[in-house]
């Protein structure tokens, strides 16, 4: 039994030292970290009508930041699927706005502050409902 774990153990370390061996130690096929290379030189453009923008006038893309970053996040109007028009359609979509989900973000859409009464509503904790009570103040 003490032969076979020497040769055992032989063997494992023969394969684990090989694994760190190469063919040729003193090869220089890789790369020289010391050899620095040229850079090409600098190109001036061709087009020399080209003038920088006045201080404080628009953009000549025409499309401001925040309308970028709205397109960028909803991806601008998107089509509906065959089942999204089926839903529309039986729900009196005809008189709904195709591109509303790209609008969500637009500074004409409607928002109303619900108030503090809503919010304690919302996170008020769940219950059983046993002990609710309802009432209805006077006008």
């Amino acid at each position: 039994m003490n032969r076979t774990t020497a040769i055992v153990a032989a063997s494992i370390l023969a394969t684990t030292l090989s694994a760190c061996g190469s063919n040729n130690l003193f090869s220089r096929d890789r790369p020289d970290e010391m050899m620095v290379s040229r850079q090409a030189p600098l190109v001036v453009p061709p087009d020399f009508a080209l003038t920088p923008p006045a201080p404080g006038s628009a953009r000549p893309g025409g499309e401001s930041t925040a309308e970028q970053t709205l397109r960028a996040l909803f991806g601008g109007a998107a089509p509906r699927s065959a089942t999204e028009a089926a839903i529309i359609g039986s729900a009196d979509g005809a008189r709904a706005d195709p591109g509303i989900r790209s609008q969500v973000g637009s500074p004409d859409t409607q928002v109303v502050d619900k108030g503090l009464t809503v919010r304690e509503i919302i996170a008020a904790p769940e219950g059983d409902g046993r002990d609710a009570t309802a009432s209805i103040p006077t006008a």
